[in-house]
């Protein structure tokens, strides 16, 4: 009979044990200011331009142009996020923050970095550097540039 390996032999199992945890806590946190996380992902990558195409705003986030537009359109009912017509091609838009996404993205990255600090805070700073170089490692040699949103 073959050896059938246990769960907790994996790296995977534990990386999606504390993956999970610290997620869907950042979930709750975020929810409770009114966003998602992928909506958080998108004001924050809009955060530090005045304003940005959609197709821009997809690449560098690594999403389709339909996953963008369905996120803008919720941001947009919600009053955090603006469509700004451009005047050189009637057919294009760029999306910017409104002001209150501008004001949003402080209080839900003090919300990100506090998370951070909960489940994180546990470890030295050279274990922390150490998890964050290999993390690093292992999504560079696997060729994972997505945003993570879910």
């Amino acid at each position: 009979m073959t050896a059938v390996s246990n769960l907790a032999a994996h790296a995977g199992y534990w990386l999606r044990m504390v993956s999970n945890a610290v997620s869907h806590d950042f979930a709750r946190k975020v929810a409770a200011e009114g966003v998602t996380v992928a909506e958080w992902t998108l004001m924050r990558a809009l955060y530090d331009h005045q304003a940005m195409a959609p197709t821009v705003l997809a690449r560098k986030m690594g999403m389709t142009k339909g996953a963008i537009s369905k996120l803008a359109d919720r941001l947009l009912e919600k009053g955090l996020l603006a469509r700004q017509d451009n005047p050189g091609d009637r057919r294009a838009h760029s999306l910017a923050l409104t002001a209150l996404g501008r004001s949003k993205v402080p209080v839900l990255a003090a919300l990100a970095d506090a998370n951070d600090a909960e489940y994180f805070g546990v470890l030295t700073l050279k274990e922390r550097g150490d998890l964050d170089r290999i993390l690093k490692t292992l999504a560079e040699k696997r060729g994972l540039t997505s945003v993570p949103v879910d």
